[in-house]
C-alpha cells in the first residue's frame, strides 16, 4: 500500500516536524518513504507544506500531486489543496482554526479539534501531534510506538515535552480511531 500525502498549514505549526516523524516512523518499521518539504520566504507565519510517501515498495518520486491524504492546519491550506485529493481519499481538517467544511463529498472527511485538544494536553504547541495521532489512529499506516520513537529521539533530553507530545499523539489516536472526539 502506498500513501501519498501533503500536510499542510502556517510556518510554525510544525507540520514539516510531523511530516519528518512520520517519515521516520515508516523507516522504523521498514517501509519506503519520501519527505519533502515546502515553505514560503515568511517562515513562521508563512504557509508551508510537506509530502509524504510511505509505501511497501520504492517510492519513485517525492513530488504528491494527487495525494490520497491530506491534513489541513489551516483554512488557506484546505482552500489550497482539498481539490487535489484523490476520490475516497482522507482529508484531515483542523476544526480548531477552520470555519468551513469540507466542499469534497467524494472523500472521508475528518474533523479534529487539534489546538483545543493541544490544549487540553498542556500545550497549544502540540496541536500538530494531535493532528499526527489522527492520521495514525485513522489509517494505522505506521504503529503508534514507531511514531513514539520519533519523537523521543527529536526531542531528546527534553523530557517534559517528550510526555506532552506522547499525551497529544495518543489523544489524536483515540480520535482517529472513533474513540474520542
Amino acid at each position: 500500500m502506498q500513501n501519498e500525502m501533503i500536510l499542510a498549514g502556517f510556518g510554525g505549526q510544525g507540520v514539516l516536524l510531523i511530516g519528518k516523524m512520520l517519515a521516520y516512523a515508516g523507516m522504523k518499521e521498514g517501509k519506503e518513504v519520501s519527505w519533502l518539504p515546502s515553505y514560503g520566504p515568511e517562515m513562521r507565519g508563512g504557509t508551508c507544506n510537506c509530502t509524504v510517501v510511505v509505501s511497501d515498495k520504492p517510492v519513485g518520486s517525492p513530488v504528491v500531486k494527487s495525494p490520497n491524504i491530506m491534513i489541513a492546519l489551516n483554512r488557506p491550506s484546505l482552500d489550497k489543496f482539498e481539490p487535489s485529493v484523490r476520490p475516497e481519499g482522507i482529508l484531515l481538517i483542523n476544526s480548531s482554526l477552520i470555519d468551513r467544511k469540507a466542499e469534497r463529498k467524494d472523500v472521508d472527511v475528518l474533523y479534529v479539534r487539534a489546538n483545543e485538544v493541544a490544549i487540553e494536553c498542556g500545550s497549544p504547541k502540540a496541536a500538530n501531534m494531535v493532528a499526527l495521532g489522527a492520521l495514525v489512529g485513522k489509517t494505522g499506516m505506521v504503529g503508534v510506538e514507531s511514531v513514539k520513537a520519533a519523537i523521543a529521539k527529536t526531542f531528546e533530553g527534553k523530557e517534559k515535552i517528550i510526555q506532552l507530545n506522547y499525551k497529544a499523539l495518543e489523544r489524536g489516536v483515540a480520535i482517529g480511531k472513533g474513540e474520542a472526539q
